[in-house]
């Protein structure tokens, strides 16, 4: 048979453009929309597979402890997220290699969020679990640029605690009620917040990526002294 003599089955084509529905995501938003009324302000359920919904800042502390009255008692995670385009491009693109390698620095684009959308370049994010139901619900929230500032959750989940102080040490977001905001890793006095993507990682910025070939010598090197001992 010909690829002329192919034809669809009218009842095909219907069955294939029918979207799937998640009913158990589609209630849940509906619940949460109902709780907390404009205080939700975007959302994207991937059918059998996850719900994303943004909040309102002042409505972050009350969107955990609404989920929490609905059952969904465990803390998976918390973090932040720059959607800020990296102007030094990956931390494998440092300007060494491009110079080795001949390439054009990269142009950092415009501004582009996921899930849910969003208004501004950081968001704080957060993952919910429902046990007996096998549900989760990821919560995300918009911070202005000049007033990186949100309610804590720990109130409501004790495990929010590190998650914040990280968030907080690594992207300067601050948690409004927590009852011990300081660093956990870096020194005190350290200045910046490296999992910003404006953070210059200076050992990238002067050193080739290890194993990159043509290597130009470094200065006060002679290309002579290549595999000289020690």
């Amino acid at each position: 048979m010909s690829s002329a003599d192919t034809t669809v089955e009218p009842d095909a084509v219907e069955a294939a453009e029918v979207p799937v529905v998640d009913e158990r995501r589609e209630a849940l938003l509906a619940s949460l929309v109902e709780a907390l009324g404009d205080a939700v302000v975007g959302s994207h359920i991937r059918p059998l597979d996850d719900l994303w919904v943004r909040v309102d800042r002042e409505a972050w502390p009350t969107a955990a402890a609404t989920l929490k009255d609905m059952g969904f008692t465990f803390f998976d995670y918390l973090s932040a997220i720059d959607w800020l385009p990296s102007p030094y491009g990956r931390d494998m693109d440092a300007q060494e290699d491009l110079v080795v390698s001949g390439a054009e620095p990269k142009v950092p684009g415009p501004v582009e969020q996921g899930y849910a959308g969003g208004d501004t370049r950081f968001q704080v994010i957060g993952r919910l679990y429902s046990i007996p139901d096998a549900l989760g619900v990821h919560l995300k929230t918009d911070l202005p640029d000049d007033d990186l500032r949100v309610g804590s959750w720990t109130p409501h989940f004790r495990g929010a605690n590190w998650h914040e102080r990280e968030c907080f040490e690594m992207f300067g977001v601050e948690f409004t009620g927590h009852p011990n905001l300081v660093k956990l890793y870096l020194p005190a006095d350290f200045q910046g917040h490296p999992l910003r993507k404006d953070f210059p990682l200076l050992s990238r910025r002067v050193r080739p990526w290890p194993g990159i070939v043509d290597v130009e010598p470094m200065p006060g090197r002679d290309d002579n002294e290549e595999g000289d001992g020690e």
